[in-house]
C-alpha cells in the first residue's frame, strides 16, 4: 500500500524529492493533486510503500 509523506508545491519540487528519496534507495511515486491543467505548477503527492514510511520522512528531515 502507498502513502503519502509529502505534498509538493510544484512538479519541480516533487521530481528534486523524488531523486533524493531514490538516491537513498526508496520506491517513490509522484501524482499530481487535483485536475489542473496546468500540471507544471501543481501540487504533487509524494508517496512510499508503507513499510517504507520511516525511512522516508528521515530522509526528508535530513535536508
Amino acid at each position: 500500500m502507498w502513502t503519502v509523506v509529502y505534498i509538493a508545491q510544484n512538479k519541480l519540487e516533487a521530481e528534486r524529492l523524488q531523486e533524493k528519496l531514490t538516491a537513498e534507495g526508496l520506491l517513490v511515486k509522484t501524482k499530481p493533486i487535483g485536475g489542473s491543467k496546468d500540471a507544471e505548477n501543481s501540487a504533487y503527492e509524494i508517496l512510499v510503500p508503507a513499510s517504507e514510511v520511516d525511512e522516508a520522512m528521515e530522509v526528508m528531515n535530513s535536508f
